[in-house]
């Protein structure tokens, strides 16, 4: 029941002959993008909030703290959006506000890069039950990664994740929380995590192709689209932009 017809036809013609990059020549980056615009004083003000916290990875839990509080999970569609406008508005996609967890990064000279990947539209039914024919059948996702202390770090595991069964519920995709949302909370990864880290972790069934990282999202993008065509964005962004997550109708 997902749809075709919404999504970029050059995207899904790159997106059918890609060619994985391996990871080791993907060595990310600290500069501004023009998505990751971390020379903007409203990204520079949230830096200086978390410069003073002990370790990278503490500072980052604190930015993705002040993120998740200050700006409103919405359905917005435009993923090149300025991390500077996002936060200037106060709302943002999950998509979003991940971009603005990397312009903070960035900003306090942790690297960054983007793992991409395309996830079965299904996974989105449970946020959209009456809207499954427009749900796009694949949806383009850049996942953050952070290099601390020496290593690469996806941002499902910067926060500590519930032990194997402790009973804690794993990312339904409903409701209130967003990806974005729910990595504070439980573990969210992408690959098989094998059997003794239990199933809260695993969404790697959702994943349709994995198109290898990217020294950022800007990249990402350019080479194979965003998920929804020009003209969905444009039609689709006045009121996904404003509809809350979790909210059974737009906001006004």
């Amino acid at each position: 029941m997902t749809s075709r017809l919404l999504m970029s036809y050059n995207a899904q013609a790159k997106r059918a002959a890609v060619t994985v990059r391996e990871p080791m020549g993907v060595v990310g980056s600290t500069r501004a993008t023009p998505i990751l615009d971390h020379d903007d004083p409203l990204v520079g003000a949230v830096a200086r909030r978390v410069l003073s916290e002990a370790t990278p990875r503490d500072a980052l839990r604190t930015a993705h703290r002040i993120i998740a509080r200050d700006v409103r999970p919405v359905y917005s569609v435009e993923d090149r959006r300025r991390v500077s406008r996002t936060l200037r508005l106060r709302r943002g996609s999950c998509s979003q506000r991940m971009a603005a967890l990397e312009a903070v990064a960035r900003a306090v000279r942790v690297r960054t890069r983007v793992r991409g990947l395309l996830v079965d539209g299904t996974f989105w039914y449970p946020r959209f039950p009456r809207l499954k024919p427009f749900v796009p059948e694949q949806v383009l996702l850049a996942w953050p990664e952070f290099k601390i202390s020496g290593a690469w770090v996806p941002i499902g595991d910067l926060f500590d994740s519930p032990a194997p069964g402790g009973g804690g519920e794993g990312f339904a995709n409903k409701g209130g929380e967003t990806l974005f949302d729910a990595v504070a909370r439980t573990g969210v990864r992408w690959d098989a995590c094998g059997a003794e880290a239990g199933p809260v972790c695993d969404l790697s069934a959702r994943v349709v192709a994995d198109l290898g990282h990217f020294d950022d999202r800007d990249e990402l993008f350019t080479r194979h689209g965003q998920t929804l065509c020009w003209t969905a964005r444009t039609l689709g962004e006045p009121v996904l932009g404003r509809w809350s997550a979790g909210a059974t109708h737009p906001a006004a």
